[in-house]
């Protein structure tokens, strides 16, 4: 039972799923563990799934060479997709939280902090108050921050409990107002737990407790240079991305965009020169 409805969610979460436009071509198949951590690292931030309109590759394309448009299967190279999900950010391999649209994306340690500086999320776990009365999060996302900074991961139901969000209105309160601390990077996917008899509920804890050495790394990084090592590591991937493009997928202004992917590709050009 509890496989079917993995394979339920599986499906569901494939729906919307694309052409190979983005997918980046990969020596070999993604096949273990480490090697999904030497393809998030060479990436630097990549899908879980493919996603429509989202310009980055995603694992699940690497491990399976599947073309999303055919049939979807669940076998034992999309079960290794599903579980990755949960055992990198565990083991502090890579941040799994859904970010670029909601969805769910790794971000390799090395790109992390120039994350965390760009989002100007290098907190400390008691800084719910001044985030919130900066108006950069809602009372919602303040009371699960709170409950993580006071109890540490929890489980989706504990926390939920935590926040006095038990109702069917406070799962939908809890949905919005966790997402919006992934998009933050304030919170991250940090494992799963098996609570209840369907599939195992995400964990999830502070990214600055998760990832302290990254976190202080982020406090000295400016948010233009966070943005110029972002493009450029994107640039490694897409050399003709326009910075229409890039604003798109990473937020940015139009003036944000182009003097970044100017910075980061001189970045990427002096990099590749240097090798």
């Amino acid at each position: 039972m509890f496989r079917a409805a993995l394979h339920v969610k599986f499906l569901f979460e494939m729906k919307s799923k694309v052409t190979l436009e983005y997918e980046i071509r990969w020596p070999r198949r993604v096949l273990t563990l480490g090697d999904a951590v030497k393809y998030i690292d060479a990436t630097g931030f990549c899908l879980l799934l493919p996603v429509r309109n989202v310009a980055l590759p995603s694992l699940y394309y690497a491990v399976t060479r599947r073309n999303p448009h055919e049939k979807m299967v669940w076998d034992k190279y999309s079960q290794m997709v599903w579980r990755w999900k949960d055992e990198l950010p565990r083991r502090k391999r890579a941040l799994y939280a859904k970010y670029f649209r909601g969805r769910g994306t790794f971000i390799s340690l090395e790109m992390l902090p120039y994350f965390l500086a760009m989002r100007e999320a290098a907190a400390a776990p008691d800084d719910y108050e001044r985030f919130y009365a900066e108006g950069r999060i809602r009372d919602d996302a303040r009371l699960i921050w709170q409950a993580l900074a006071k109890h540490g991961p929890l489980a989706t139901l504990e926390l939920r409990n935590a926040c006095g969000m038990d109702a069917k209105a406070g799962n939908v309160r809890f949905k919005r107002a966790i997402l919006d601390l992934q998009c933050l990077l304030a919170v991250a996917h940090f494992g799963a737990e098996q609570e209840t008899a369907a599939w195992a509920s995400g964990r999830y804890e502070l990214t600055c407790r998760a990832f302290p050495k990254e976190t202080r790394a982020a406090r000295r990084i400016s948010p233009e240079q966070a943005r110029a090592a972002v493009a450029a590591k994107y640039l490694g991937s897409y050399r003709e991305a326009m910075p229409a493009q890039v604003a798109r997928l990473m937020g940015w202004s139009k003036d944000e965009a182009l003097k970044s992917v100017e910075t980061g590709g001189a970045i990427h050009t002096k990099a590749g020169s240097d090798t």
